[in-house]
């Protein structure tokens, strides 16, 4: 038995584990409810740059709006709505003071954003990689019916 291998009740050789726990075939129900959490979250077009403005500091929906081209109004407020119902941002109302409101970071939110600008920089740094790829496989495109 030193071998490793054991033998089974039927007589057959079983090739030892070298992980006795072992891992499912599926995610969990709490793996994938997390995964759709954070698909709703970043999976927009636009909430990593929503994410991305709020860390540099323009925190009135005026500014993300003249700060991130593009942008609707409608879609700017929903991408707020959710980074706020996750908890990845703050709201603060001055209407007392001046009529205006403005939207922070929380701290993970901030870790989102620290994440999301290591994403940046990783398709930055493969940036030629992927052009090269792509130019390769584009005669292939134009050769398909």
């Amino acid at each position: 038995m030193e071998s490793g291998y054991h033998l089974m009740p039927t007589g057959r050789v079983r090739a030892p584990s070298h992980n006795r726990r072992m891992k499912s075939k599926h995610l969990s129900l709490r793996e994938r409810t997390a995964y759709r959490g954070l698909e709703d979250v970043v999976g927009c077009k636009w909430s990593a740059a929503v994410v991305g403005a709020l860390q540099r500091g323009i925190v009135r929906p005026g500014q993300l709006e003249r700060y991130i081209p593009g942008i609707s109004t409608k879609i700017l407020n929903e991408r707020l709505r959710k980074l706020l119902a996750y908890g990845l941002a703050t709201r603060a109302d001055h209407s007392r003071t001046s009529l205006h409101v403005e939207y922070r970071l929380t701290p993970t939110g901030a870790k989102l954003a620290g994440v999301i600008e290591q994403l940046h920089a990783l398709q930055e740094e493969h940036a030629a990689v992927v052009a090269a790829a792509e130019k390769k496989a584009a005669p292939r495109r134009q050769d398909l019916p």
